[in-house]
């Protein structure tokens, strides 16, 4: 897979990224730090509805 590092990444000393990579069935999604350990797929309608869930605020704490 070809892992990219998230543009939602970040934080203030960059310690929050997370890596991002298209496979055949959608995206995957790894911590940075931990390259070698378990990554997350998910479908794509699934990893762009949060994602605009993420843009539009909808999971943010109140």
């Amino acid at each position: 897979m070809a892992w990219r590092k998230s543009s939602y990444s970040g934080g203030a000393d960059d310690s929050a990224c997370v890596e991002v990579a298209a496979v055949f069935a959608g995206v995957s999604v790894r911590d940075s730090k931990n390259p070698n350990g378990a990554h997350l797929s998910v479908p794509r309608a699934a990893f762009a509805a949060l994602v605009r869930q993420i843009k539009d605020g909808v999971l943010d704490r109140p």
